[in-house]
């Protein structure tokens, strides 16, 4: 039997699978099963790990990773049309149902889930299984900062300024923003929405025609989110920084320059903030505090569900359920960065955390809302809102900030049409 060997072509990982799988395949006649992912880097390097020991498959395997473009998995068919998707936004599923193939009988009750199934089921009929979770309410911090200052993780988002006031008067940088990325700052506006306003988080993830500058609940989120971002010294490297600055920017500017106390980063942060971090001891994370006395605090979800475009084939029905077997993921949760649906342990001490607020009875969990709202949610949408306010408001002070609702709220209606 032949052993694997990874190739790379362009754009294109190749993995070839280990197989007694005929002269056909060492020719390259056997159609591949082709998976589109949107990972790179580590997390791309860990999915590899996954596949790698998934053991003799009787087809080869191509791993195609196409970024932000992931979307255009679902173009015109064509015969490098991907067989297998792993698709960063699972509130895509409703809009291109009748582009999938339904999930294999045997593992619907996967996609029935805890918020999956409002996504991944349409009229009973399952096309998406959950591959892997994301706590999008995550804070990771260096605890030696707020020891030092004589203070402790918050709990109330009150509690939560008064930190960052403390830090900022004693000359440190509470926070590190990643505004390049604007997913990072629906992140933050989720959060303090469903923290205050549940009601109408939900309204908004559930509606046809979601329209949230007409909802009070949106412009009040808007200005508590406000009242953070407009404190002066509280961003590292102030707004300028933010806005250039890229997902595993700012947590480098947390953990390796020590520039800034704490960043706001999903649990897939975890291999970034360890392989940087100056001192591996300096390592803490506390959940997004409630935003009122009483309240229970908000735990936004996301993750990468596995999908099947039209038409699939046996062979891409058995990697799906290879990749659905439980211990599928074993290699990439020890590389860290990976929570599995409904899987409490084998974690790192703070995933673990993580991964039992996700399972809690009575937890305020609500799916990723930007992911929710189609094209308002996305670049164009809620991404360049929030941007233009940050330009507004970072650290300019609170008076600024009931103007700059009015303005996010104005532009959020020419998109909403």
């Amino acid at each position: 039997m032949p052993t694997s060997r990874r190739a790379f072509l362009g754009a294109s990982a190749v993995l070839l699978a280990t197989g007694c799988s005929g002269t056909a395949d060492v020719l390259g006649l056997r159609r591949p099963v082709r998976i589109a992912v949107s990972w790179s880097g580590q997390e791309l390097r860990a999915f590899h790990s996954v596949l790698d020991r998934l053991g003799p498959l009787d087809y080869p395997v191509e791993v195609v990773p196409l970024g932000d473009d992931i979307s255009t998995a679902f173009g015109p068919r064509s015969a490098r049309r991907p067989d297998l998707v792993m698709l960063p936004q699972p509130g895509l599923v409703p809009a291109h149902q009748k582009d999938l193939e339904s999930m294999p009988e045997d593992l619907a009750d996967r996609g029935r889930a805890r918020l999956w199934d409002e996504l991944l089921v349409v009229d009973g009929t399952t096309y998406g299984l959950p591959f892997k979770t994301a706590h999008k309410s995550a804070v990771w911090y260096r605890p030696s900062v707020l020891e030092k200052a004589g203070l402790q993780p918050p709990t109330q988002w009150s509690e939560w300024l008064a930190v960052n006031r403390a830090l900022s008067s004693e000359g440190i940088r509470p926070l590190s923003l990643a505004a390049g990325d604007g997913w990072v700052l629906t992140d933050f506006l989720e959060n303090v929405l469903l923290g205050s306003s549940p009601s109408t988080y939900r309204a908004l993830a559930t509606a046809a025609h979601p329209r949230p500058s007409e909802q009070p609940g949106f412009a009040a989120a808007l200005r508590l989110l406000g009242t953070m971002w407009s404190a002066p010294g509280t961003l590292a490297g102030g707004v300028e920084r933010s806005l250039v600055q890229q997902f595993p920017d700012a947590i480098v500017e947390v953990f390796g320059h020590r520039r800034a106390a704490m960043v706001l980063a999903s649990d897939f942060a975890e291999p970034v903030v360890r392989s940087f971090a100056a001192d591996p001891d300096d390592i803490g994370i506390f959940t997004f505090p409630s935003i009122s006395p009483g309240a229970a605090p908000p735990v936004v979800v996301g993750g990468d569900v596995m999908v099947l475009p039209k038409p699939t084939s046996d062979d891409a029905r058995d990697l799906v359920r290879r990749l659905a077997a439980p211990a599928a993921v074993d290699p990439w949760i020890a590389e860290g960065g990976f929570l599995a649906d409904g899987v409490t342990s084998g974690y790192s001490p703070e995933l673990t955390r993580l991964a039992k607020q996700l399972v809690a009875p009575g937890a305020l969990l609500q799916f990723d809302l930007s992911d929710r709202l189609g094209r308002l949610g996305d670049i164009n949408g809620l991404w360049r809102v929030l941007t233009d306010f940050l330009v507004r408001i970072g650290g300019r002070g609170s008076d600024v900030v009931p103007e700059a609702v009015d303005d996010a709220l104005a532009e959020l209606k020419k998109v909403e049409g």
